[in-house]
């Protein structure tokens, strides 16, 4: 019976949103290189910025959706999923830096909140309408771990140098 209740609001939660995870993570480890708007601004300033790039988000992409590939022989109904919340992290993210860049950000400056859950929210409105969300619980375990991962994972990148500020 305990079992079952951890596997609901603590293990379940994670298998699930794991994908996202992985694509809002890989451009660290993978990214770099030409920025996706190439340059381009829009009413005098850059759409995305050079943080945004090419290789972070095909890199992200891959890695969400491998890890849905991965999940295809045990969980078969998570590769969708996989392939939405991958696609709604990349949108959350993009949106994110797409408003940093109007509201005159500068790069690397901390947007608190959509920093931390523009990926995450947008991942599960992509992939709400396809079902199997966790329940409320898992859901409000997830936004908690997302807060505290979001926090650990950006000061340990920024220890290995692998991004220039800790956010």
């Amino acid at each position: 019976m305990y079992w079952a209740a951890i596997y609901a609001l603590f293990l379940y939660p994670i298998i699930y949103i794991f994908p996202a995870y992985a694509a809002n993570g890989a451009p660290v480890l993978f990214g770099g290189g030409k920025p996706l708007d190439m340059k381009r601004k829009l009413m005098g300033k850059r759409i995305f910025g050079d943080h945004k790039t090419v290789r972070g988000t095909v890199s992200s992409l891959a890695c969400g959706i491998i890890v849905g590939a991965i999940y295809y022989p045990f969980l078969h109904y998570m590769l969708p999923i996989a392939v939405m919340l991958t696609i709604g992290a990349n949108f959350g993210d993009l949106l994110g830096s797409f408003i940093k860049r109007r509201l005159a950000f500068k790069p690397g400056k901390s947007f608190p909140v959509m920093d931390q859950y523009g990926f995450f929210i947008f991942a599960l409105l992509f992939s709400f309408w396809l079902g199997h969300m966790p329940g409320v619980y898992g859901l409000a375990f997830l936004v908690v771990l997302t807060g505290a991962m979001h926090v650990l994972t950006n000061i340990g990148a920024n220890r290995l140098k692998l991004k220039e500020v800790p956010w």
